[in-house]
């Protein structure tokens, strides 16, 4: 069995994590294989923790989990920590296999992304128009 865990920061603002939550269910729907096993896990400021996340994950059964970190550029957090913290909770898991995904900044489709959102804002607006 493979779960996703999308590790995101985490906020102080409950609703921000909220917001985190509500997207992984909407990754599962769009994932069928993966309905069932779509989890959220945090660096910091809230739970769970990517340590616990790891040790649900597992002690589920999981055999392989695929984490995918919710970051837009390639800071620490993305090159230090989630990999530290993944590491770190692996030592109780030695039998199991963990793979880190690109962060989603790196995707080739996040230019698409942005410009389709901006597009679908200022429709009918001539956005090469504007004056700068």
């Amino acid at each position: 069995m493979k779960q996703l865990l999308i590790v995101a920061h985490g906020s102080r603002r409950e609703q921000s994590n909220n917001e985190v939550r509500v997207l992984a269910e909407k990754v599962a729907a769009d994932l069928p294989l993966l309905s069932d096993h779509v989890l959220v896990a945090f660096l910091e400021f809230a739970s769970p923790s990517i340590s616990a996340a790891v040790d649900i994950c597992f002690a589920r059964g999981v055999k392989e989990l695929i984490v995918f970190p919710y970051f837009l550029s390639t800071g620490n957090h993305v090159v230090k920590d989630i990999p530290r913290e993944i590491h770190n909770a692996t030592n109780n898991w030695a039998d199991k296999k963990i793979t880190i995904l690109p962060h989603l900044g790196a995707s080739d489709e996040m230019a698409n992304l942005i410009a389709t959102c901006v597009s679908r804002t200022y429709q009918g607006i001539d956005l090469l128009s504007q004056s700068r």
